[in-house]
């Protein structure tokens, strides 16, 4: 068991379980030892360290979370520094503007372009510095966000050849435009939990 794993042990991280991809992540938490609270109530919000929201599809992950009470809950914790982690369209729901009326939580001070890369058929995976890791990471894009401006707080981890900005943080904010649950390497899942341990 590495040290990683050992340190996890007592973390509890919720999982926005409303729509997409949200049992991968789970279940690469759960093997880096951290106890997984699928959240779709506010009442799921109670005792957790931090938050993973999925990709999936963003403008529906907002109307469920307006329909099951939880736009307001999860931005007020947001506001008080709890550690948000957002994939593809999650990063896009965490996001301050996404270039369209939808709901978001406007906490992060980034603003998204939704499926900058392209349909389905144009997904595509690349080995990405990321900054904070130690060796490339194998990032799988589909139908991706693309980064497009952010606010002078914001860290920004990782760009691709031609500029666009894929992996940043603020803070307690984490947004990744591709999805590190659809690969073996957990490393981007150690990353949110030393940032929640941290935080």
């Amino acid at each position: 068991m590495s040290d990683s794993t050992k340190n996890t042990e007592k973390l509890r991280i919720g999982v926005l379980a409303l729509q997409g991809a949200f049992r991968e992540h789970a279940n690469i938490l759960r093997a880096l030892g951290a106890e997984v609270v699928e959240v779709r109530l506010p009442a799921h919000l109670d005792g957790l360290d931090g938050l993973v929201i999925p990709g999936g599809e963003s403008t529906t992950i907002g109307k469920l979370a307006v329909r099951w009470d939880l736009l307001a809950p999860l931005q007020e914790k947001g506001r008080a520094g709890f550690p948000i982690w957002g994939t593809c369209a999650g990063a896009i729901f965490l996001s301050k503007d996404a270039n369209r009326e939808q709901h978001l939580l406007k906490l992060m001070d980034i603003t998204v372009e939704r499926n900058a890369f392209g349909r389905q058929l144009d997904s595509f995976e690349a080995d990405l510095d990321i900054k904070g890791l130690d060796a490339p990471f194998p990032a799988v894009f589909i139908r991706a966000p693309s980064i497009e401006t952010v606010g002078e707080n914001v860290d920004v981890l990782c760009q691709l050849a031609d500029g666009r900005m894929v992996a940043v943080r603020e803070g307690n904010f984490l947004a990744t435009s591709f999805h590190p649950e659809l690969t073996d390497d957990m490393r981007f899942h150690e990353l949110f939990l030393d940032m929640v341990r941290a935080g």
